[in-house]
């Protein structure tokens, strides 16, 4: 089956718009470099069972392989206001979401309110890893940060920590009563608040 002639460039926009480099996409869809090079360069067509593969890879429908990629300006007017009570709840074993901004698709920054009422890692369970990097600033009550590579440490109301979100990390609430975070994740994967709120479905 023979792609269609846009899908080329685009590919290669959308690559340079999340900062991928070849391997990058290579790695993420099993592709080789050399045939995603050539894809670039409108020198190889592909079967709909390669292009289903980077589409999986890369978290992105097919339509958006085909799509004309967004410029640079077109996200300069986008605003999302929350006012009290708007977002999108999800409750976990371990956290009480509250996922803001939620009208704005394909951004890179997730703005969230999290409840965490953990109170111990046995409680908690294997410590949570994903893409990207996140900032979390203590509204109410402490907590306590677990993270792979660095010794626990506490946060008292108006902290915050920045960390690297693949390393496995966990947020324990620590003296009386819950806490209430904060936290702001970054990342350059597509649709990355849905696959946030995917990874952590309870119901999965």
């Amino acid at each position: 089956m023979a792609t269609h002639p846009k899908l080329g460039p685009n590919l290669k926009a959308l690559r340079q718009k999340y900062g991928w480099k070849l391997s990058d996409v290579s790695h993420k869809t099993g592709v080789a470099v050399s045939t995603l090079s050539k894809v670039e360069n409108d020198q190889m067509s592909l079967s709909y069972d390669k292009l289903l593969q980077i589409s999986e890879g890369l978290g992105l429908n097919m339509a958006e392989l085909f799509a004309q990629p967004e410029a640079d300006g077109d996200r300069l007017a986008r605003r999302s206001v929350n006012l009290q009570g708007d977002g999108l709840r999800q409750k976990t074993q371990n956290y009480d979401y509250l996922y803001l901004s939620t009208d704005i698709t394909k951004k890179r920054m997730v703005p969230v309110l999290t409840r965490a009422t953990a109170r111990t890692l046995e409680e908690f369970g294997p410590l949570i890893k994903h893409s990207g990097e996140e900032f979390i600033f203590v509204l109410e009550g402490a907590i306590e940060v677990h993270t792979e590579h660095y010794a626990p440490v506490r946060l008292e109301k108006g902290e915050s920590i920045y960390i690297d979100s693949t390393m496995g990390h966990a947020y324990l609430a620590v003296g009386e009563g819950d806490a209430l975070v904060l936290g702001v994740c970054s990342s350059a994967q597509p649709n990355f608040q849905s696959a946030l709120i995917e990874m952590f479905d309870p119901e999965k």
